[in-house]
């Protein structure tokens, strides 16, 4: 298990600065691909963090929302390298990203059809047979929605995260940010989304940052870019999830436009205040 403390998603850059000022940064999170290579600084870097704290493994291309079972190689790949480096969680993405010898890189929106939950279903059960652990599966953000189905509540996602769960004993990790950018995109009430979530299941939190686009009618648009400052609105709504569901091990990410070291303890830092309080909180009752 991660410590109810806060975490980062490592970059290269930051090396120096975790082995000799961590902070508040009590455990790491890296992308599973990026450290499935035979070798190499990547690995070497990987290794020696893993020595110093607690790894959490995060994958972004099982596509497990597919038509088809997750890629056996990929799965081989990744077992292999939580085999080596024994993380304290693994998570991935509601997601698929292209069909059978088409890659799409990016992470395609999966449909809350009864169909769609199905195929998600038998692909997660799959994948935590092989792996031999249990996922930890991250809500996603969202630009546009589905013709057909009923996207008038945010139950509809919540309700589908419920089941998914239900039918397959997965974990969630919930992306905060994620929230923010769905409900403000969608025109859901993000605590309304928060009320109905399943905090049960929750392994997990992210906090990242997004910009703000508009679309051919001229409508704002939040994108989920991690490449900036975590925004005050998701500050507020991560207090808000503390006080459903507790504490819980919470990450900061920043994979685009990444800051240098003292930028993002400093962004963990805001994170670790809030979250001890409610750890102070959970003492006292």
């Amino acid at each position: 298990m991660l410590p109810q403390a806060i975490g980062v998603g490592f970059k290269p850059k930051h090396y120096d600065g975790l082995l000799q000022e961590a902070g508040v940064v009590r455990w790491l999170e890296v992308h599973a691909e990026n450290y499935m290579g035979a070798g190499g600084e990547p690995r070497a870097q990987l290794a020696a963090l893993a020595e110093k704290m607690p790894v959490s493994v995060h994958g972004v291309g099982l596509s497990l929302g597919g038509s088809d079972l997750p890629d056996n190689a990929h799965l081989m790949r990744l077992r292999d390298l939580c085999d080596r480096v024994k993380p304290a969680q693994l998570s991935e993405h509601i997601a698929w990203a292209g069909l059978p010898g088409q890659f799409a890189n990016d992470l395609l929106p999966v449909d809350y059809s009864a169909g769609g939950l199905n195929r998600l279903v038998i692909n997660v059960d799959h994948a935590q047979q092989v792996l031999g652990r249990t996922l930890l599966l991250e809500n996603p953000s969202h630009y546009l929605v589905f013709a057909g189905l009923a996207y008038d509540s945010p139950a509809i996602e919540t309700d589908f995260l419920a089941a998914l769960v239900e039918q397959t004993g997965c974990g969630l990790l919930l992306d905060v940010n994620n929230v923010h950018v769905t409900c403000f995109n969608l025109g859901w009430s993000a605590r309304a989304y928060l009320d109905g979530f399943p905090f049960a299941a929750v392994g997990e939190i992210h906090l990242a940052g997004h910009s703000e686009d508009s679309d051919v009618s001229g409508m704002a648009v939040l994108i989920d870019n991690h490449g900036a400052p975590v925004a005050e609105p998701v500050w507020h709504l991560y207090e808000y999830v503390l006080g459903r569901c507790g504490a819980r091990p919470t990450l900061i990410e920043w994979d685009t436009h990444v800051p240098d070291w003292s930028v993002l303890l400093a962004e963990a830092g805001k994170a670790d205040a809030i979250l001890q309080a409610v750890c102070e909180q959970e003492k006292v009752a």
